[in-house]
This record gives structure tokens, C-alpha cells and sequence, in this order.
């Protein structure tokens, strides 16, 4: 499926007479809009289309306008390498963004490495961008972080063994490697260690296991999609007792609202700046980075704004900086400029990148939140 967003020239016509055509910045963009990962990708179309038509409409970048391909894989890496493989081929892009999954992201890395053609990723796993690879970035943090964050919070409240429940997906795979990896740097103790398929429709097996054993005094679980939300009731039927640590994957209102705000209550996990916008102190850098974009999605779409369209954000403004910088559309300029790029206001963070740091971010970008009353509250 594809989706072609065009946004009429300035100055097409004066007194009826047409101008002569502007040159276009070609992007491409292939995302997850449909399917099973649609709660991700659906924002991260929406916005993309909406900040492209405000770049135009205040002149495009370095006076040109941007004219945006995107194509909806679904959630299918197959689909979304053969999307790839067209936006560098038939539709002639400068850069491509997206790759909603870390499933979908593997799969167009290839393309664009092979293409010399800059890809700024929307997922999640390290393994996108540790080894660094030349022509690939990526918006969110990693699942690494993810772990990182979530122990600093549970050492900080005396917790050392633990329970950990994780998807079987690509993400869920991968951030269950890095908690394992990184487990031992914070004293904390794995006692036991659960899984659960993307179509399984209740965990509750599991969590009776993880509740059964001796000593774990909080649970982890390492996943996105529905699984969490399912995780999420399955523990408050269980009337576990114990804190429950979600993945920043799941960081939106609408795992709230799948999983119910009741057993949702009381659930941690490190999110973006964008979930708080509102309780952001005045002087906070991203306050007004974040409050912009809430306002726009929020208006234009009419609904509430995600942590997911928040990396699309961040992937084509930093891409639209880069190109101002370079001062060119050329791939590989595009490219030298993203990795120069040193502290753009996201709503992710405040991103700096390195030749050896293709996300440029650290743990400060993270905020540890937690679910009350149907709600998001910073907890540190």
C-alpha cells in the first residue's frame, strides 16, 4: 500500500501564469500503519504527512519543498524491504525513515547500507545501531537503556531479585538480552524468567510461576503490543502484590486503555518527555519542543498524541536539520550532517550524535513514569 503526500508549490501561479517548477526533496518513508503493530505506525504516519505539509507551507527546507513517499508494510519485513528496495530504486529518495519494528528495521537496513542511502530507524532493539553501521540512525531509545533505566529505578527502591516475563517477538527477544547483560551492574538477581508468544491470549501460567518463587519482590516485563496489556490484567487478577515494570514500548495512552486503568495502576516504566508534556517543568528544554507537537497531532487528527509519532518527529526533523546543514539533498551529505547533529530538541531527548553514536542519546533522556489514576506521573 502506498500513501504519496504532495503539498501545492508557493508560488505555482502569480496573475495566472505558472512559475517555473521548484526542484522536490525526495523522503521516503515505510511504516507499520496497518497490522498488528498499528498503534505505532498509524501515529508515525500521521505524523509525517503533517510536518511535511508544515514544512512546506513555511517554504521547505533551503526553499525547496519536501515531497514524501510513504508506503505501508503492515508490519511484514519482507514488504517493508521490498518497499525499501523501491523508494531507493523507482522513487529516487534522499533518505529514508521508518522501519516501525525492530523486525522491519532489520530487514531494510540492507537496502539502505547497500544503497548508500541515510535510514533513520523508529525501533527499539541496540542491535540497529550497535555495531554502528554507516548509514543507519535511529529516534527511540535503546532496549538496553530501557533495562538500564528500569534497574536504576528498582536499585534505588532496594529491589535485587526479580521475576521477568518477555515477548518472543524481535523486541522482546532483544530487550530480554540486554536486561540479562545488564542485570549484574545493578546487584539484581534473576530468579525467574518467563515467556509468552504474540498470539498468546492469557500469561496467567507464567505469572503463577513468577509469583510461586521464593524471594522476587518486583516483575519485569520485556515486550510491546498486545502482550503487555494482557500481562498487565492477567497480574492484577493474579493479585500479585508485587511492582510491575512495562517496557518503554508500550509508553502510550492506548496501553492504558487496553489494559484497563484499574490493573493497569501502579505500572513503571521509563517513557519519553512527551507522555508528561503537561506536568514538564517551564525551564525543562523539551517543554515547548513537546507542547508543539501535542498541540498540531492533537488538532489535526483528533487524537491524543504517542510516544511512537514522537520518533517520527524527531527521524524528519532531524533529517530536515541535517539537510539545512548540508546545504545540499545529496545522500551523502545528508548523511555526514545527521552523524554532526549536536543538540536538536526532540521530543525523545536532546539528541547530539557521534561517529561512534548513531542515537545520541543517554539515560537523561528517559523519565521514569508510573500509571495513577488512568494517568502518567513522573517518579523521578
Amino acid at each position: 500500500m502506498k500513501i504519496t503526500t504532495t503539498t501545492a508549490l508557493a508560488t505555482l501561479m502569480a496573475l495566472g501564469i505558472a512559475t517555473a517548477a521548484q526542484a522536490e526533496i525526495k523522503i521516503g518513508a515505510t511504516v507499520s500503519a496497518t497490522g498488528p503493530a498499528s498503534f505505532l505506525g498509524d501515529p508515525e504516519a500521521k505524523t509525517l504527512e503533517m510536518l511535511v505539509e508544515e514544512i512546506n507551507a513555511a517554504g521547505g527546507v533551503n526553499g525547496e519543498p519536501l515531497k514524501l513517499v510513504l508506503y505501508d508494510d503492515g508490519g511484514d519485513p519482507n514488504k517493508a524491504r521490498t518497499f525499501a528496495t523501491r523508494l531507493v530504486e523507482d522513487d529516487e529518495v534522499v533518505a529514508i525513515i521508518g522501519g516501525t519494528t525492530t523486525g522491519t528495521t532489520m530487514s531494510i537496513i540492507p537496502v539502505a547500507e547497500d544503497s548508500e542511502v541515510p535510514f533513520i530507524s523508529l525501533a527499539g532493539a541496540i542491535e540497529i545501531i550497535d555495531p554502528v553501521k554507516h548509514w543507519v540512525f535511529k529516534t527511540p531509545h535503546t532496549d538496553r537503556m530501557a533495562c538500564q533505566k528500569i534497574f536504576e529505578n528498582m536499585k534505588k527502591n532496594a529491589i535485587t531479585k526479580i521475576g521477568v516475563i518477555s515477548g518472543t517477538d524481535g523486541f522482546g527477544a532483544s530487550m530480554h538480552k540486554q536486561c540479562v547483560a545488564v542485570a549484574g551492574d545493578y546487584g539484581i538477581e534473576i530468579a525467574a524468567d518467563e515467556t509468552y508468544g504474540l498470539q498468546d491470549a492469557d500469561m496467567t501460567p507464567q505469572l503463577t510461576n513468577i509469583k510461586g518463587t521464593a524471594g522476587v519482590q518486583a516483575v519485569l516485563n520485556a515486550g510491546f503490543g498486545q502482550g503487555p496489556s494482557i500481562v498487565t490484567r492477567n497480574y492484577s487478577q493474579l493479585a500479585v502484590g508485587l511492582p510491575l515494570y512495562q517496557s518503554h514500548g508500550v509508553a502510550s495512552d492506548g496501553f492504558i486503555e487496553l489494559a484497563g486503568a484499574k490493573a493497569a495502576e501502579g505500572v513503571r516504566l521509563p517513557g519519553t518527555a512527551l507522555l508528561v508534556a503537561g506536568l514538564l517543568a517551564d525551564g525543562d528544554p523539551q517543554k515547548s519542543v513537546v507542547m508543539a507537537y501535542k498541540t498540531a497531532y492533537e488538532k489535526k487528527t483528533g487524537s491524543a498524541v504517542s510516544t511512537f509519532g514522537g520518533y517520527a518527529h524527531d527521524a524528519l526533523r532531524i533529517l530536515v536539520d541535517s539537510i539545512g546543514r548540508a546545504g545540499s539533498a545529496e545522500p551523502e551529505a545528508i548523511r555526514d550532517a545527521i552523524e554532526s547533529t549536536s543538540g536538536l530538541v526532540g521530543t525523545t531527548g536532546v539528541v547530539t550524535m557521534k561517529a561512534d553514536d548513531h542515537l545520541g542519546l543517554d539515560l537523561s533522556a528517559f523519565r521514569m513514569l508510573e500509571i495513577k489514576n488512568g494517568g502518567w506521573t513522573i517518579i523521578e
